[in-house]
């Protein structure tokens, strides 16, 4: 499990592991990680150029400290001073060891830069020299201290001008800002250099492979098809009969024993065709409604609710949503759906999307799935799980209609709906991943991989 903690998390980790350690020793442990992780990068010491950017705070010592390792195995370092103060020890031991320190940016021409600027107790945005700085060195890889200097550490919102980071180097633990949109879309590649800390639990953290293969459903040894779960799809119309074969095809992904449809007589023709396995109306374990189901999607909506089983609710069928669930429930929204359900402009939600996560889960008493580049899982209460597999190619017409099967039939097969929804959500991002080979996919391509990823889980 990767766990995202809070700053005041770990400020205060660090401050228990500082009163049992000599003084300097946990900023030596970070420094000599970010060096090494610099070397990673450059593919070696002699002969390279790097350029470090030192705030004020402790991030600017690790800054300095790591320069002062680089200059060791041979790199060129100079950093340029940002702030009013500095770390003064860290800036002695990076001259004392041959790097050097600027003035200004002209004539230098890095290999990499290192944005030490500031770090995890810093505020939303740059100071107007910092971001005039980052401004000129754009097109250079840049490697952040802790997290991208300008972001929001424990909320992942961006404010104002900010480093966008190639790698961020972190310590003891994730941060919320290296899960969470917009600010993990600008930290880049995550490397996690281990300091020792001893931290709580975590409100925000993401699966790992290990973890859904740990939780996915398997069949009892004297399983039948009604005990592994019988998943019920209200899906599609005539004008949209698409979106039931796409739901369809990811409830049929083997996870459950037994998919039914229900649905317009000439729809539910094209299901039987596609998927011969597929049978008609009759008792469910959950219930799938929405994808494509146009005007009928509020009576679809009613139609399952009454059964009083768990219930994913997707596309047209959230529109209908309008309080409380009584029955465990999974909202599958991508940004704008989510927006007209809590009344607020589409890009708030973007802007802010652990924040309506989290309205959202608390105002209807469900999980709520909130589809982007890094879906989260939001439950009652605050806890967030964060997708991370998928690619961009996922972002394809009727990916969604497979991703509500898919957590649908979990559903079904006995998981409670924020395992069924995070589980859900991991394999259907790696099953694009698998059908994509870095090129284009359709939704058709991520219902077809489903059973690959499925088997290397099993």
């Amino acid at each position: 499990m990767r766990r995202a903690h809070t700053v005041a998390q770990v400020r205060a980790a660090e401050a228990a592991l500082m009163r049992e350690l000599p003084d300097g020793a946990l900023m030596q442990r970070a420094s000599s990680g970010l060096a090494h992780a610099v070397l990673d990068l450059l593919g070696g010491g002699y002969g390279r150029r790097v350029l470090l950017l030192v705030g004020s705070g402790d991030n600017g010592g690790d800054a300095a400290y790591a320069g002062a390792l680089l200059c060791r195995r041979g790199v060129a370092v100079s950093a340029l001073l940002l702030g009013s103060s500095h770390h003064v020890a860290a800036i002695a031991a990076l001259r004392a060891a041959g790097g050097q320190v600027v003035d200004s940016l002209e004539g230098l021409a890095p290999d990499v830069v290192v944005d030490g600027i500031v770090g995890i107790g810093g505020r939303p945005g740059l100071r107007p020299d910092a971001a005039a700085a980052v401004a000129e060195l754009d097109g250079i890889p840049v490697v952040a201290v802790d997290v991208p200097s300008g972001v929001d550490v424990d909320t992942g919102e961006v404010e104002g001008p900010h480093v966008r980071a190639d790698l961020t180097v972190t310590f003891g633990t994730h941060k919320v800002a290296h899960l969470v949109d917009p600010a993990a879309d600008a930290s880049g590649a995550i490397h996690l250099v281990d300091i020792g800390l001893s931290l709580p639990p975590a409100e925000v953290e993401a699966l790992q492979q290990h973890d859904v293969a740990a939780l996915l459903p398997r069949p009892a040894r004297n399983a039948q098809k009604y005990t592994r779960g019988v998943v019920g799809v209200q899906a599609g119309s005539d004008t949209y009969p698409g979106a039931a074969l796409l739901c369809v095809a990811g409830a049929s992904c083997g996870l459950a024993g037994m998919v039914r449809y229900v649905g317009p007589d000439t729809v539910a023709d094209r299901v039987r065709v596609v998927h011969p396995e597929v049978v008609g109306p009759g008792r469910v374990q959950a219930w799938v409604v929405g994808p494509g189901g146009g005007e009928s999607a509020g009576e679809a909506l009613r139609a399952a609710l009454a059964d009083g089983v768990p219930l994913v609710v997707d596309a047209d069928a959230l529109a209908e949503v309008d309080g409380p669930f009584a029955v465990p429930t999974v909202l599958t929204p991508h940004a704008g759906e989510l927006a007209a359900m809590l009344g607020v402009p589409r890009e708030t939600v973007e802007a802010r999307p652990l924040e309506h996560a989290r309205l959202a889960a608390d105002r209807y008493d469900a999980v709520v799935l909130l589809k982007g580049r890094h879906t989260l899982v939001a439950r009652p209460g605050g806890q967030v799980r964060v997708t991370t597999t998928g690619l961009p190619w996922l972002a394809t017409a009727g990916a969604g209609d497979v991703l509500a099967g898919l957590v649908g039939a979990l559903l079904a097969a006995g998981l409670d709906a924020w395992d069924a929804a995070s589980v859900g959500s991991w394999v259907h991002g790696a099953a694009a991943t698998e059908a994509s080979g870095g090129g284009p996919i359709v939704a058709g391509d991520v219902a077809h991989a489903l059973g690959g990823v499925l088997r290397t889980l099993g």
